[in-house]
């Protein structure tokens, strides 16, 4: 156990990655030595940021803290707090349960164990961080919180209402990891579109694009978590007009049926969708089209699965993921509709739904045998360099695997002409460097 130490382990989404990044860098400030997700936990104090989306998230929360529990019990740390989302939705029942958790934080208000630690946040480093990431890219948490209540989503009960982060104190934090060497921004946020209503009335993500895009080191910027209702198509033209814009769009659909929709909540139909998809493939040429569906949703039958399942077929999504619905509590599906599909059905949809896209997948990466793509090397592995696209997000997008026959710097560019395609994977060879 190492004193003055601070462990930071960060559970669930690059959202709350972007939160753990900004503690560890107001640590840093306060003078202790920090760690984020170490193999073996050394510090005396360990912080975890849960994540309290979906079941199997709020799982992994729990039993990351249970094992944090056992090693205070043990002596092998001294102090064990908690904050983020799984905190913030069930703090009271976490604090009766969890007794050896010293204290429990929510969503918001994780400024004040550093108080409760003898140290004095610095609002000066609010738009600094210490990257977990590699050094080359990052993510850029635009706004928290989200006002669309969807049926199914837990999201507006955890983080509350949307509010957008001042675009002057964000192009600031783009400007500071561009001077540390970031040349990727992947923007994130529950709802993209909607950002800036909160602030001035009107949507403000083309002018942050614009503002970001001008910023000389930026070299790539890409947009995730779109929402489909009222999307902000003035953004289109500033996509296709910057070369530093990707190509790419993280939209979540979530179904295609009109009943599904609307007992969704989500305020659009099969049609307002279809033009949706249009516009975005006809403005931004060559654009590579992200979404999320969900399988199981009460009162999806099999003519609205097959529905879906067509839908996908004429979409051909380059980049797709799927789930099957899970009641949350206090969701208006929750108190509203009876989760009666079976388990197995929503998980042969979900496989079957997930092979199309497999297929279709394989299609298009064989579209890009022979062609030479600008690619960005992100690590080196024992048998290859390991890169991405433009339209391949961190993490969640096919990787490109280069031959070794020469060495690649990393966090740098290069030219690779494709040699081999798989469903989820490029392989190719660097020329022209």
């Amino acid at each position: 156990m190492i004193k003055n130490k601070i462990d930071v382990i960060s559970l669930g989404c690059s959202k709350n990655l972007v939160d753990s990044e900004h503690l560890l860098r107001q640590f840093q400030a306060a003078g202790y030595r920090i760690a984020h997700n170490p193999r073996r936990i050394t510090a005396e104090t360990v912080v975890v940021n849960t994540c309290g989306f979906i079941r199997d998230a709020q799982e992994e929360s729990i039993n990351t803290i249970l094992q944090l529990a056992k090693a205070k019990r043990q002596g092998r740390i001294n102090r064990l707090y908690v904050m983020g989302c799984l905190a913030e939705r069930f703090m009271a029942d976490l604090i009766d349960e969890l007794p050896e958790v010293d204290k429990f934080y929510g969503k918001f208000n994780w400024n004040n164990l550093l108080d409760d630690l003898g140290k004095a946040y610095r609002p000066d480093l609010a738009s600094q961080r210490v990257l977990t990431t590699p050094s080359h890219y990052a993510y850029l948490k635009i706004s928290e919180g989200c006002n669309r209540f969807c049926a199914f989503c837990a999201i507006p009960l955890i983080t509350g209402r949307h509010h957008s982060v001042p675009i002057d104190n964000l192009l600031d934090e783009v400007r500071h990891l561009v001077h540390k060497g970031v040349k990727e921004f992947n923007v994130i946020a529950q709802d993209l579109s909607s950002y800036g209503m909160d602030l001035t009335g009107r949507m403000m993500l083309p002018e942050l694009v614009q503002s970001m895009a001008a910023i000389d080191g930026v070299e790539w910027i890409r947009l995730h978590y779109a929402y489909p209702t009222q999307f902000p198509y003035d953004l289109l033209p500033v996509m296709a007009s910057h070369d530093n814009v990707c190509n790419y769009m993280d939209v979540a659909l979530q179904h295609i049926s009109n009943p599904v929709l609307s007992a969704m909540r989500r305020h659009i139909t099969r049609e307002q969708t279809l033009e949706l998809i249009d516009r975005l493939r006809n403005e931004v040429p060559n654009i590579h089209l992200r979404t999320t569906l969900m399988v199981g949703f009460p009162g999806e039958g099999e003519r609205e699965f097959d529905e879906l399942m067509q839908f996908v077929r004429d979409a051909r999504f380059e980049r797709m993921g799927a789930f099957a619905y899970s009641e949350e509590e206090g969701t208006y599906a929750a108190q509203h509709y009876d989760d009666i599909i079976p388990e197995d059905v929503k998980q042969e949809r979900l496989n079957a739904l997930m092979d199309l896209q497999e297929q279709i997948s394989q299609e298009i990466q064989q579209g890009k045998v022979g062609k030479t793509l600008r690619v960005m090397v992100d690590r080196e592995d024992e048998d290859f360099y390991v890169g991405r696209t433009e339209w391949d997000s961190p993490e969640v997008d096919p990787e490109v695997l280069i031959d070794k026959s020469a060495p690649l710097p990393i966090g740098e560019f290069c030219q690779v002409r494709i040699t081999q395609a798989l469903p989820f994977e490029l392989i190719g060879k660097a020329v022209n460097r």
